[in-house]
C-alpha cells in the first residue's frame, strides 16, 4: 500500500508499532496500550479496537512527528531527506537537485504530516 493511500490513523499506528508501542490483551476483547518504556498509556482497560487511537498523532502533532523524524534520520538520513523532499514537493526528486538555501529552508518548514510520511517511507523500506 502506498503512503498516499493510507489514512493518518494507519500511518500513526504503523509508526507507533515501529517506535515500540504494543497492546497487552486481556480476555480477547480488552487491553492496555503499552508505551515503549513498558508503562501503560492509561490505567484502565479499553476495547482492543480503540487502543491504537491513543498513540501519538505523528501526522498532526509537531513534537510527535519530530520523534519519528529522528528515528528515520538515525536509520538512513539520506533516504529520509529524499523522502521528505518527495513528500513536500509531491513528485520524485530530480537526481541531481541542487541543495541550496531555498530547498533546505523548504524542507525545514515541512508539516508534521509530511515528516510522518517521510519517516514511514524511510523506516518501512528497511523491513
Amino acid at each position: 500500500m502506498s503512503v498516499k493511500d493510507m489514512t493518518d490513523q494507519q500511518i500513526n499506528r504503523w509508526l507507533a508499532e515501529y517506535m515500540g508501542y504494543t497492546i497487552s490483551e486481556y480476555k480477547d476483547k480488552w487491553g492496555w496500550l503499552m508505551c515503549p518504556n513498558g508503562d501503560n498509556v492509561h490505567e484502565s482497560l479499553f476495547p482492543l479496537d480503540e487502543l491504537w487511537g491513543f498513540v501519538p498523532d505523528y501526522c498532526n502533532n509537531p513534537a510527535a512527528s519530530l520523534e519519528v523524524q529522528a528515528a528515520a534520520i538515525e536509520l538512513d538520513r539520506v533516504a529520509y531527506v529524499n523522502n521528505l523532499y518527495e513528500a513536500c514537493y509531491e513528485f520524485k526528486r530530480v537526481k541531481d537537485s541542487v541543495w541550496d538555501e531555498i530547498n533546505i529552508a523548504f524542507l525545514l518548514n515541512a508539516s508534521p504530516c509530511q515528516r510522518a510520511e517521510a519517516a514511514y517511507l524511510t523506516l518501512s523500506s528497511q523491513d
